[in-house]
């Protein structure tokens, strides 16, 4: 299993908050897909891969927006 650092970050739609929920933890996954599905199993997600081999997961589950993003440690 890889370890990453995932970026858990909640974008907020009321307008009077614009700013994001963002949570950080070290996690140890086989394979980051499955991990996002299993967290969000109703969502769209749309995987977004990035030169230095960070993952970025963009979900949207009924108008709620997240991105999760997996850094290689």
């Amino acid at each position: 299993m890889a370890e990453y650092e995932l970026c858990c970050e909640i974008f907020n739609n009321c307008s009077n908050n614009q700013m994001r929920d963002v949570s950080f933890e070290e996690v140890e996954v086989a394979d980051p897909d499955s991990y996002v599905h299993s967290m969000e199993p109703r969502a769209t997600i749309e995987k977004e891969v990035l030169d230095n081999g960070t993952l970025i997961f963009h979900t949207d589950t009924a108008g709620l927006r997240k991105r999760y993003s997996f850094t290689p440690l």
